[in-house]
């Protein structure tokens, strides 16, 4: 007779054990490296769409090239710098994009805060309903706009010149141009610098003005003394938005509008880079005009940013 006899299965070697110490470095190392890995993909993103192309105009800036594939690029040094620092129509330009950033200021800066004083007496859905029409023209394209006002505007039949009583040819008179630019321009941003007001007061202390009604401060003085410097860093923040999109904000009405005339009055520096690369086909004018503007607004933009740090409220 056999006699079968169950064998145990061999015990399985013990796992090698990790030292704390390693352990804990290893910790260490994963959650250093998480944030980097929580914006990789934004900072992918951020080489991909504007550090490289930066680099590619820096490249084309030193270049002489009409754009076409069969056109062989000749290098040309710091030429193209020197010629769009002298060209007549730059300073034009900036006189005109000075002209349009001063024009919409109290379209960001005025009017907004205006509004979103008033709004906040408003309650219940009057004051949803206050923001929301307030807000309208932000949505709708400004190619769409563009046409609305292109009829609203017209001499002959226009609502404009009838509601004021005027004779106004709006897009033909280089004066008249401007100012329909730029009141067309402040009405579609309205909507997007109040709202960025409201945010600002809903961020700031209600404290403060009541401590000073209670010492007898009266409505209007609690505005200019206390409301208005604590939202000082969104005014600022306005600003400097004002500064570097104007133009940019500006430039689908200019170019649906009055493409840039007449006689350059609505020609800003953005329309003027669209034509140096677009009309001239001169990539290298227009790589150099937007490396100079680009370092221009750089400068202008350090110097708000840090006026904006400086009137910040820090907690200790």
């Amino acid at each position: 007779m056999t006699l079968l006899v169950e064998v145990p299965p061999p015990a399985p070697a013990p796992a090698a054990e990790v030292p704390p110490a390693r352990r804990s470095a290893g910790r260490r190392l994963v959650g250093a490296a998480a944030p980097y890995l929580y914006l990789a993909p934004a900072l992918a993103l951020l080489v991909v769409w504007t550090y490289r192309p930066l680099l590619q105009a820096v490249q084309l800036s030193t270049l002489s090239w009409n754009l076409l594939p069969t056109s062989p690029a000749t290098p040309v040094g710091a030429a193209n710098f020197r010629e769009v620092l002298t060209a007549p129509e730059l300073g034009d330009a900036v006189g005109v994009t000075a002209l349009f950033i001063v024009g919409l200021l109290p379209f960001t800066i005025v009017l907004p805060v205006v509004i979103a004083l008033s709004a906040r007496r408003v309650r219940g859905r009057a004051r949803t309903l206050y923001q929301a029409l307030v807000f309208a023209p932000m949505l709708v394209a400004p190619v769409a706009s563009a046409a609305i006002w292109q009829w609203l505007l017209d001499p002959g039949s226009g609502a404009v010149n009838r509601v004021l009583g005027l004779q106004v040819n709006w897009l033909a008179d280089p004066t008249a141009a401007q100012v329909a630019i730029i009141v067309v321009t402040g009405w579609h941003v309205l909507g997007f610098a109040t709202l960025i007001v409201s945010a600002g007061l809903g961020g700031t202390d209600d404290e403060y003005a009541a401590a000073a009604s209670v010492d007898g401060a009266r409505p209007r003085q609690i505005t200019w003394r206390i409301t208005l410097p604590l939202l000082s860093p969104t005014l600022v923040f306005l600003t400097l938005m004002t500064i570097l999109l104007s133009a940019q904000w500006s430039f689908p009405l200019v170019d649906t509008l009055t493409q840039g005339g007449p006689g350059d009055a609505t020609t800003s520096i953005y329309y003027l880079l669209w034509e140096y690369g677009f009309r001239s086909f001169d990539a290298g004018h227009g790589a150099a005009a937007g490396l100079v503007f680009f370092v221009v607004f750089l400068a202008v933009a350090w110097v708000l940013v840090t006026l904006s740090d400086r009137l910040s409220f820090h907690d200790d």
